[in-house]
């Protein structure tokens, strides 16, 4: 907007005025038309304020600085809104639940500050972690705690959230539960190492019953199922069905990438109504240029299809040039990435952060030189940010209403040396997401059995002798499960009873959703009729012993099946022999020394981790005390060990 010199003295004339005290509507005219000018800033302006997405940061001791609204426009408590924060018992181990907010750091104080003013977003941070949980809940601290009495205490934790917090926006629903090196990220069930090796942990906790309280772990195939995070997310849904689930773990971006891309994968699979994925980030400051944590980033979203956060963004520089140059790198792609959903920095006073030299301002208030390219980069290029937005996975189900699916005569199916499953056999459907046992394209049974008749499989009476009962009436993405019980892990032959009039029909076997077959191509039986069937081959080379979901999905449609028989082609080995058993050769294995910035140390060889550590230990390679970590270059598990000097 432009002034004419008249009307530029006129409002210095009236600024003059105001000096002296005296206020009147024309000095507020004065001030509007300076704000619109562009010639005063608005107090309090955030640097992301009217960006596409948040620019956030965390509490400092416990605090919500006076100047938190000067530079962010996002909270989080860094500790004040944990579990172990907030919840303990009237009468120390035992007693009824009671909770502080305000206790030990500013929770509902952070949830406060946000509210003061329209564009200020509050996360809510954690109510699932196996690490700052209640004492109460320690199986070595507590002998009377038990699965049930977890899950009462669980419960009441989620309920007195919600009645403290109704309108939650974002919230980190589970932290750091990828399983790896034999251990959780944190501790759930034994002590485990926190983010860059700096643990949380109580050792003499002992670990708590978390996850058998919220629905175990299951292991199919090898792979962890997350049943507990599911859970978890399954009752924040029903709390807050319009809010951001989180699910925020660290080191996904380097060691535990691709576990922690299985595990999000997994628990969407499963049902979990999960918006985000939060990445810590804490380890960002390794890589080695902006296209290489760009590309990583990339990998991690196209996997996992949905919105990331960076949820604790921090880079531990004691140089500030190496600081800014990093922070310089990484910061425009998270700003301007549309499927980046929102930033938050872990800290902003070096020395009052968790981790050394990650503060951005010096304790004395001056700049850092990365906060200094951070006001510079967000007043050009605040314009520049870019966001989708998220899509909130709301629901109609109560979650306490859930039911599995079922198998049709109340018991899996048992496949032993030679079993037969008859097609119209497949599961009953349960409630919820997930919980389905078909999926049928058309709508209704539009068979001619009078069977089944309040679901949408197409029943038909055919087969073999045509007086049985088939599924027919196929379209390619049809399809139905059963639950069986493998007595055997194969091989197996598989016999299917099949007819089609065509020569495009096909179908494919998966256990737990895994395929176990390649696609069976289904012969053209008859000229324009279903009614001639035919068996055809098939072989699985092996599978899991115990009950698991087979399913029966269509390729190409327009077929009828009748019946699948599976036989078992390998006879049961004799009780008490065991063949083919190699046993590990005790020879040295190598590993890799590691700091917790994640620089290469160098390398050892040892017949174990626990050779390995004492190697490291008597040696000179470490110089200075601290936590520092050992990867095998055979397994790439890590161990994280103490060097006192």
């Amino acid at each position: 907007m432009e002034y004419s010199k008249m009307e530029r003295n006129w409002i210095v004339i009236y600024i003059d005025l105001g000096k002296t005290g005296r206020k009147n509507m024309r000095f507020s005219k004065v001030l509007s038309l300076l704000a619109l000018a562009g010639l005063i800033s608005t107090a309090n302006a955030a640097l992301a304020d009217g960006g596409a997405k948040f620019l956030g940061n965390i509490t400092t001791g416990g605090q919500v600085r006076d100047d938190m609204g000067t530079y962010w426009n996002q909270i989080t408590a860094e500790n004040g809104c944990k579990w172990g924060s907030v919840h303990s018992l009237s009468n120390g181990m035992s007693g009824t639940s009671q909770f502080a907010w305000d206790n030990y750091d500013k929770c509902y104080g952070a949830y406060q500050w946000a509210k003061q003013k329209e564009g200020r977003h509050f996360k809510f941070h954690a109510l699932v972690w196996g690490s700052q949980f209640p004492q109460f809940l320690c199986k070595k601290k507590n002998p009377n705690i038990t699965v049930e009495k977890t899950k009462q205490y669980i419960t009441e934790w989620f309920d007195a959230v919600k009645t403290k917090f109704p309108d939650l926006e974002y919230i980190d629903v589970v932290n750091e539960a990828i399983y790896s090196g034999n251990n959780y990220h944190s501790g759930y069930q034994l002590p485990a190492n926190g983010a860059e090796g700096v643990s949380t942990d109580d050792a003499s906790c002992g670990g708590s019953y978390i996850i058998e309280a919220l629905g175990g772990d299951r292991v199919v195939n090898g792979k962890h199922q997350y049943d507990f995070i599911t859970t978890a997310f399954k009752m924040a849904r029903e709390r807050w069905p319009d809010a951001v689930l989180i699910y925020n773990d660290y080191n996904t971006l380097h060691w535990q990438k691709n576990e922690g891309i299985e595990l999000v994968q997994t628990i969407i699979k499963n049902g979990a109504p999960v918006d985000a994925y939060g990445q810590q980030a804490h380890d960002a400051g390794d890589f080695p240029d902006a296209s290489s944590f760009a590309q990583v980033l990339t990998e991690v979203h196209d996997a996992v299809k949905i919105p990331l956060y960076i949820t604790e963004y921090d880079i531990g520089e004691a140089n500030d040039e190496r600081q800014k140059e990093i922070i310089s790198n990484q910061i425009p792609f998270l700003w301007e990435t549309p499927w980046i959903a929102g930033i938050t920095i872990w800290g902003y006073i070096n020395g009052s952060t968790w981790r050394q030299n990650t503060g951005i301002m010096n304790s004395d208030g001056s700049d850092r030189a990365s906060m200094k390219w951070l006001k510079q980069y967000f007043s050009e290029h605040l314009k520049d940010g870019k966001c989708d937005g998220v899509t909130v996975t709301s629901t109609d189900i109560n979650y306490s209403d859930e039911k599995q699916q079922e198998p049709y005569n109340g018991t899996a199916i048992v496949i032993d040396m030679k079993d037969t499953i008859q097609a119209e056999h497949f599961d009953k459907a349960g409630i919820g997401y997930g919980n389905d046992s078909y999926s049928d394209g058309s709508s209704g049974n539009n068979g001619d059995a009078n069977f089944r008749m309040d679901e949408d499989v197409d029943i038909w009476v055919g087969g073999a002798d045509m007086k049985g009962l088939v599924i027919g009436y196929t379209e390619p993405g049809d399809w139905v499960e059963y639950t069986v019980d493998f007595k055997h892990k194969g091989p197996y032959t598989i016999k299917a009873s099949v007819s089609a009039a065509g020569e495009t029909s096909s179908f494919k076997l998966y256990v737990d959703d895994i395929p176990i077959t390649d696609e069976m191509s289904v012969p053209k039986t008859g000229d324009e009729s279903w009614d001639t069937y035919q068996e055809i081959g098939g072989k699985v080379d092996s599978v899991s012993i115990g009950k698991h979901i087979l399913k029966i999905e269509v390729v190409g449609g327009w077929f009828n099946l009748d019946y699948i028989v599976f036989e078992n082609v390998a006879p049961p080995e004799p009780e008490g022999i065991v063949k083919n058993v190699k046993m590990a050769p005790n020879t040295a294995g190598e590993f890799e020394v590691i700091d917790i910035h994640g620089a290469r140390l160098g390398r050892v060889s040892a017949k174990s981790p626990e050779n390995a550590i004492e190697t490291i230990k008597a040696s000179s390679m470490v110089k200075s005390s601290g936590i520092y970590f050992i990867r095998s270059r055979a397994t790439g598990k890590i161990q994280s060990l103490r060097i006192a000097k």
